[in-house]
């Protein structure tokens, strides 16, 4: 995986669309990407933060990856642009050394003579491909996965071992799902009927599929239901982290991002570049905006119609201030009853 230091920057000028330079001898060759503590003389790091330039003063690295800002501060070969971490990033894909799987198929794969599979696909052992299922040129499918009847994974996407991908499903190009997902689940639909003095759930079949755009990435064991009628809906280049529950006829646009276990309740759309983080719980049949930003644990039960940062959700803190604090809500009505009469009052 060895590179010399022109070359990366070719590929992250490439990659980011921005300008970058390179500081000292183009021709050095670096193998790994390291830290910046931890790096020697064959490595590359990175310095995404100014306010860490203290460490390239014992930094031994062969190259870093820095900004103009703090130029200055380093002497050795550098690839300068002024977003280091997106630099970083492009250097990491290039000097990956995650496994490709050999490309054939596993003797111990089940593939039913009905299903197509094109050029260049690898399949590990014991993996489930139904009738009717399309794997496009160059996919890789883990070992353990089930490809559902009818299923569509799109040219060179990637599926690590274990992961379900039920009927119907419509998977597009250079996607990427980590182990243990499920795809096309039924989703949570039931009709309410009052009988025998029980409260009875009949099943609503849930007939519609997901459809999931191009250079997706999608984390380990996250679950993302079919549609009850139409397809729940991911667009392109989106990012969904770990454990994060997606229900049915979600729809999500373009370039937005998910952090784990966070979970979006049946019939929500969300707009593109829409940056939602950790942990978040959003109701169902509300729209979210293009370009929202909602923080870690907030919990969005309406519509948010304009592009700002949103958040809910109580802070950590001690447990005697936590009880102190809970002992004055329970206070709250009554005092908000006695303000109201105070204000009664006034002349």
């Amino acid at each position: 995986m060895s590179q010399t230091i022109q070359a990366l920057a070719d590929w992250v000028a490439e990659g980011s669309g921005l300008e970058v330079k390179v500081q000292g001898d183009p021709d050095y060759i670096v193998s790994k990407l390291s830290t910046i503590d931890d790096a020697v003389a064959t490595d590359i790091t990175f310095l995404a933060n100014p306010k860490y330039k203290k460490h390239l003063e014992q930094c031994q690295a062969g190259c870093v990856i820095l900004s103009s800002a703090v130029q200055s501060e380093w002497s050795g070969n550098a690839i300068i642009l002024d977003n280091p971490y997106a630099g970083f990033a492009l250097v990491a894909q290039k000097l990956d050394t995650t496994p490709i799987q050999t490309k054939e198929i596993h003797p111990s794969a089940e593939i039913h003579r009905d299903a197509t599979i094109e050029d260049d696909v690898a399949i590990g052992p014991n993996v489930v491909v139904e009738a009717g299922a399309i794997i496009g040129r160059g996919a890789q499918i883990g070992a353990g996965c089930f490809i559902g009847r009818g299923t569509i994974v799109g040219a060179g996407t990637r599926l690590w071992p274990n992961v379900s991908i039920y009927h119907d499903v419509k998977m597009g190009r250079e996607c990427l799902v980590q182990a243990n997902t499920v795809i096309g689940a039924d989703g949570f639909g039931y009709a309410p009927l009052n009988k025998d003095g029980n409260q009875h759930w009949l099943k609503i079949p849930q007939i519609g599929g997901v459809t999931i755009g191009d250079y997706v990435e999608i984390g380990a064991s996250t679950t993302i239901d079919r549609g009850a009628i139409n397809d729940t809906s991911i667009g392109d280049r989106v990012i969904i982290d770990n454990q994060v529950q997606i229900a049915h006829n979600v729809e999500i646009g373009d370039f937005t991002v998910i952090a784990g276990c966070t979970a979006i309740a049946g019939s929500t759309v969300i707009g593109k570049n829409v940056t939602i983080g950790g942990g978040c719980s959003i109701v169902g049949h509300i729209s979210i905006c293009d370009r929202a930003y909602i923080t870690g644990r907030a919990f969005v039960m309406k519509d948010i119609k304009e592009p700002d940062v949103y958040s809910s959700g109580m802070p950590a803190t001690t447990n005697k201030e936590w009880r102190k604090n809970t002992a004055r809500y329970r206070k709250l009505d009554e005092l908000f009853g006695r303000v109201k009469e105070l204000e009664k009052r006034q002349p």
